[in-house]
């Protein structure tokens, strides 16, 4: 049996894209929100089998990856959270780059040798990585105007995967990597007038002109922090937001907070990109918090520790 484990997010869903688009075998979807990681306790698999895990921390999923391995089953794990120390099994495949530049696509297009390097490109712009995936549009040759198409098409796909639970998106991270997978060249689901690439992009729309109308909280040199409601638009846009304030502000951090209506917060953290690194180790000093370098989150922060937060937000990039 297959299984094959991701990340709701673009940088998860594309990694699985690239991969099956170059070798289609039948498997067993487990995904879910962009939040939900620790999947891997899903998967019941047996000596034999083979399982493909993308985009959730090692870390996280230490105690049944290692359940798993010493049952004989096959894993191949590409991901850039943070990792632990990586288990010493011969039936496991391991791609860990923690590297603030680096995700979890761009690492499965090395193992492909850019054979889906356009896709590749999609998850690094969903994934925040601005830069790089400029950086890769021009070795490939690609216009201004196509390098805007796989921007927004990265960043609509991570919108997509960001909610309280998957009720709160627009597609089901199962089904819209079935959808994408209809298509082997991102600028296909563009020019295809009924991709999800249209659903996403009037929904955008309006969540994200919700959010620009929501003064800061907190406004300084060092960092932004925005108070976001309980409501499903809000769990929707809180990541992508940020990562929009990152590239507006780069000299600071960025903290978005959604009120999850139980006396706690949803945080998303965003290091400065001119400093990326930090987010993941202030968010793990926290109950239920995690990340990577340049991107982090708590799920749930109690109100009355947002004061400890943002002190240590502020001291770490003092």
């Amino acid at each position: 049996m297959n299984f094959d484990v991701f990340n709701g997010d673009a940088d998860g869903i594309i990694a699985l894209l690239q991969l099956r688009l170059a070798d289609n075998k039948p498997s067993t979807l487990i995904t879910g929100v962009k939040r939900d990681i620790e999947l891997l306790k899903q998967v019941e698999a047996g000596k034999g089998d083979n399982v493909t895990v993308l985009d959730i921390s090692m870390e996280k999923n230490i105690e049944p990856l290692q359940v798993l391995l010493e049952k004989g089953v096959n894993i191949f794990y590409a991901d850039h959270h943070r990792s632990g120390d990586i288990p010493s099994f011969t039936n496991l495949n391991a791609h860990i780059n923690l590297d603030a530049n680096c995700c979890t696509s761009l690492l499965v297009d090395e193992v492909l040798k850019g054979k889906y390097r356009n896709w590749a490109i999609t998850a690094a712009f969903g994934d925040n990585l601005f830069a790089k995936a400029n950086e890769l549009c021009e070795l490939e040759g690609l216009s201004s105007q196509q390098s805007e198409q796989l921007k927004e098409l990265g960043t609509l796909i991570n919108y997509n995967g960001y909610g309280a639970n998957v009720t709160d998106l627009h597609f089901h991270p199962a089904d819209l990597y079935l959808a994408l997978l209809q298509y082997p060249c991102p600028f296909e689901v563009v020019h295809d007038l009924n991709s999800p690439y249209y659903v996403l992009k009037s929904a955008y729309k309006i969540d994200f002109e919700n959010a620009k109308a929501i003064e800061p909280i907190l406004d300084d040199s060092k960092l932004a922090v925005f108070e976001l409601p309980n409501t499903t638009w809000a769990k929707r846009i809180s990541g992508v937001y940020g990562n929009y304030l990152a590239n507006e502000s780069p000299s600071r951090a960025h903290a978005v907070l959604t009120d999850n209506n139980d006396g706690s917060y949803t945080v998303s953290l965003r290091a400065p990109l001119n400093n990326k690194q930090g987010a993941g180790d202030i968010c793990c000093q926290f109950a239920t918090g995690g990340g990577r370098s340049a991107a982090a989150g708590v799920n749930k922060l109690p109100k009355g520790h947002i004061k400890d937060f943002i002190k240590a937000v502020e001291l770490y990039y003092s």
